[in-house]
């Protein structure tokens, strides 16, 4: 499951942070990756994990009831509360020492899961509004998360985090389009959609055709506000810190000019970044930055 960490816009936890910072972000995102795959029926052995829970199934709701339910033991252990019971998945039990050591709050752990909950019922968005709504849940904690492992989460770099982490998770489904489609899922907002004469149906070709592509360049310009945004809170912060959060505008920007370069067409496959772009774009959010 770790190992998905490797194919994401910009490494998780990259080699030159700190190794507490390190295994604080890899134990989030190991929490973060454990709740998508159960929410999306992508756990290599769902009922493996139920039994391990303790869940009623292993079908998506009970599992992630069964991970809230996980996730109090791991606070409740943290806290001390007597009787509290120890985490029963291991990547739960990952999370006891980094909560205790970086004092780390439940509710973004909380928002995760409640993001995948409203997959199971949510499949389609009417405007940006919502959209940036289902945001909050599933990508704007992790941003949390990551100020509160460094123990900088002050209001205006939460605001800031937030427009990052947002515009990644628009991009994310800029990118993912035709995977989405497949699970029926559909993240462009209707009210857009309506605007650029686009249906549904233009998400089943194995190209993306001029009104999509329009679509998607709107999305994309969306994103980059929200990227340039939250910028300035790579200039808030030092050290190598610094360098994680350029790397994460910088994923996105990166992923943004990959979008651009296969003109918009996110049907023919998901735009990836080069290295070297994202290496570019990470010496531009520096500069930003500041």
């Amino acid at each position: 499951m770790l190992d998905k960490a490797a194919r994401e816009n910009f490494p998780v936890a990259p080699f030159f942070m700190p190794a507490a910072m390190r295994a604080g972000l890899m134990a989030v995102y190991g929490f973060a990756r454990l709740v998508d795959d159960a929410g999306d029926g992508d756990l290599e052995d769902p009922a493996a994990t139920a039994a391990v829970l303790g869940a009623a199934d292993a079908e998506a709701p009970a599992l992630l009831d069964a991970l809230e339910a996980d996730l109090d033991r791991v606070f409740e252990t943290v806290l001390g509360t007597p009787g509290a019971e120890a985490p029963r998945h291991p990547l739960m039990a990952a999370l006891v020492p980094v909560a205790d050591r970086h004092a780390l709050t439940p509710e973004p752990f909380r928002a995760l899961i409640q993001a995948n909950r409203v997959d199971q019922t949510t499949s389609r968005y009417p405007d940006i509004d919502a959209l940036m709504g289902y945001c909050e849940l599933s990508a704007n904690p992790v941003g949390l998360m990551v100020l509160q492992l460094a123990g900088l989460a002050t209001p205006e770099r939460v605001r800031q985090s937030d427009a990052v982490c947002s515009a990644l998770q628009i991009i994310e489904h800029l990118q993912d389009v035709a995977e989405d489609r497949a699970r029926d899922r559909i993240y462009l907002p209707a009210a857009d959609m309506a605007a650029f004469e686009v249906t549904e149906a233009d998400l089943d070709a194995e190209h993306a055709g001029p009104a999509l592509r329009a679509l998607v360049a709107f999305e994309a310009q969306r994103a980059r506000v929200l990227l340039d945004q939250g910028a300035p809170l790579v200039g808030t912060v030092g050290g190598r810190l610094r360098l994680l959060l350029a790397g994460f505008a910088a994923g996105g920007y990166a992923a943004l000019d990959a979008i651009a370069a296969a003109d918009n067409d996110v049907l023919a496959g998901a735009p990836k970044p080069r290295k070297s772009r994202l290496l570019r774009e990470a010496a531009a959010t520096l500069v930003r930055g500041r």
